[in-house]
């Protein structure tokens, strides 16, 4: 692996700025392409087991961001949650193309769409767009995290009594995958109020404007943490696995804070074994 500074020395060389403002129409016209599709008739799929859903507005939004960001940048690399990865670019556009679609295909609006871009394997910018709100939470490296035009930070809460949480759980739940069930009644035990939405995209945006103090998930994929994760980062807040160490997005377990009740996060999770 090269070095931090290497990293930044890519990074450097490239307008971070055109591909977050590319990342951000995109969000939006899938976003809005998924809204209006919602109203009509979706065709629904089953994906890897019947709790597993996949949506027609799923493949149109990830096959339109491929092949719009193919025709600007066609040296870029892509992975996608439907259609998986291609090219080898040193930047790569990491996509879900509807986060909650189970949300989504039931008509809870509580989904979005999330393009990460990460430079030689760091991530540089992010958007995740919520159509329902009309939210658009966007990020980049080193220069802070927004909601629409406004800056946000991570809560200031420090008394766990005090916190609300947010989890989620896999789509294999009943065969209880890494003790997610455990973990979170460990919560629950100690009288910590816990959500569960169905989008962990939108659970990390929540963390980073501060409508939640924390976030944990035991099995998570790239495209669900690429933005999201630096999201929280820039805005203030803290990102680790469950065993405290430095998280990766292609980690699957992620703990995500506002820093200040971090530890006792982790000391809770970490109390199921």
């Amino acid at each position: 692996m090269k070095a931090k500074g290497v990293h930044y020395t890519y990074m450097n060389q490239h307008p971070i700025s055109d591909y977050l403002a590319l990342a951000k129409r995109l969000a939006r016209e899938a976003g809005m392409f998924a809204l209006s599709a919602q109203k009509n008739e979706l065709r629904i799929e089953v994906k890897t087991n019947e709790f597993d859903l996949v949506t027609h507005v799923d493949k149109h939004n990830e096959e339109f961001i491929r092949n719009e960001v193919a025709k600007i940048y066609p040296e870029h690399s892509f992975l996608g949650e439907e259609d998986g990865a291609s090219g080898d670019g040193e930047v790569k556009w990491i996509v879900d193309p509807i986060d909650g679609t189970i949300n989504f295909a039931h008509g809870l609006p509580i989904w979005c769409v999330s393009i990460g871009i990460e430079i030689a394997g760091e991530l540089a910018c992010g958007a995740i767009y919520d159509p329902n709100r009309d939210e658009m939470f966007w990020c980049e490296k080193g220069n802070g995290a927004y909601l629409n035009e406004e800056r946000i930070y991570v809560s200031q809460v420090t008394d766990a009594t005090r916190s609300l949480l947010v989890t989620g759980f896999p789509y294999n739940i009943n065969t209880n995958p890494n003790k997610s069930i455990e973990r979170f009644a460990a919560f629950l035990e100690r009288g910590i109020l816990v959500r569960r939405l169905g989008s962990a995209a939108i659970d990390l945006c929540y963390v980073a404007c501060g409508r939640f103090d924390g976030f944990f998930e035991g099995s998570l994929s790239p495209w669900d943490t690429a933005a999201g994760a630096l999201l929280v980062r820039e805005a203030g807040g803290v990102i680790t696995g469950y065993e405290g160490n430095d998280h990766s997005i292609y980690d699957k377990p992620i703990i995500a804070s506002n820093g200040k009740l971090h530890n006792f996060i982790l000391e809770v999770v970490q109390s199921v074994r």
